[in-house]
């Protein structure tokens, strides 16, 4: 899956550790989110996407299953 996260974050003016701040996680968790190796919980991408004022489907992008063969 992937995210608009560093998009949204920079058009906000916000870094990754003021975003962490607002959200009340880690600096690392904001890193993983945006590098594709952590997909947060519903609840923090809801979060997430009323920082941005706008939809969980504008900040990740689901590409759907990738297949075996």
């Amino acid at each position: 899956m992937k995210n608009r996260l560093p998009e949204l974050r920079k058009m906000f003016g916000y870094s990754q550790e003021r975003l962490a701040a607002k959200l009340g996680v880690s600096r690392q968790t904001i890193i993983s989110i945006e590098k594709g190796k952590y997909f947060p919980s519903l609840p923090l991408a809801f979060e997430l996407a009323k920082t941005f004022e706008t939809t969980i489907e504008h900040v990740f992008i689901y590409e759907g299953k990738k297949e075996e063969g």
